[in-house]
């Protein structure tokens, strides 16, 4: 009789997954080179995962729930403080050297769900972010027709600006944009 998978066995091989994707991409992933770098054999990664569409599915959930719980966690978010603060914290906090490879597998997996290939696999961290950041604006006082218009254009204007910066490199650039896009965001929350 096959024995079952271990949930928390199962959630660490989830967050070993995901920091393997960060550094190495989504769109080669393989099953075998996979277990090898995790020191596992693939029929360990077969116990958990029947296959490596339940593997993929699985590790966009996990990815989806460390992004919005590591969000979450700075400073601000449940507090006072305006949005265009948290959305600078958030800049500072995404661009940092050792957070870069999130954030380019994050642009990946944007990259390949508009190119039609995560059919079914679009964590919630793409397809209801907008409706995250929504929630945000509504705990400071925006009105839900207003919330999540701002948020879907904050996200699109935030989006590009982090590729514009991942591809060039133009810190001050961005940033001097960056720092536009915060001033707007408060003023539009003021406004609403």
């Amino acid at each position: 009789m096959a024995r079952t998978a271990d949930p928390h066995r199962r959630a660490e091989l989830l967050d070993q997954i995901v920091d393997y994707l960060a550094g190495h991409g989504l769109s080669t992933l393989s099953m075998r080179p996979l277990a090898q770098h995790l020191g596992k054999s693939t029929r360990v990664l077969t116990h958990h995962f029947a296959d490596k569409e339940a593997l993929l599915s699985a590790t966009m959930e996990r990815l989806d729930e460390r992004h919005r719980s590591w969000l979450r966690s700075l400073p601000g978010w449940s507090g006072a403080d305006s949005v265009g603060t948290i959305i600078r914290r958030t800049w500072d906090w995404q661009t940092r050297e050792e957070n870069l490879p999130v954030a380019r597998l994050i642009h990946e997996i944007e990259g390949l769900a508009a190119a039609g290939k995560l059919a079914g696999h679009v964590p919630r961290l793409l397809a209801d972010r907008s409706e995250f950041v929504a929630g945000l604006l509504r705990e400071r006082g925006v009105a839900e027709a207003d919330a999540l218009r701002i948020s879907t254009l904050a996200n699109s204007a935030y989006t590009g600006l982090q590729i514009d910066f991942l591809t060039t490199g133009d810190r001050e650039r961005v940033e001097g944009a960056l720092d536009q896009l915060c001033a707007l965001v408060d003023e539009w929350v003021a406004a609403a």
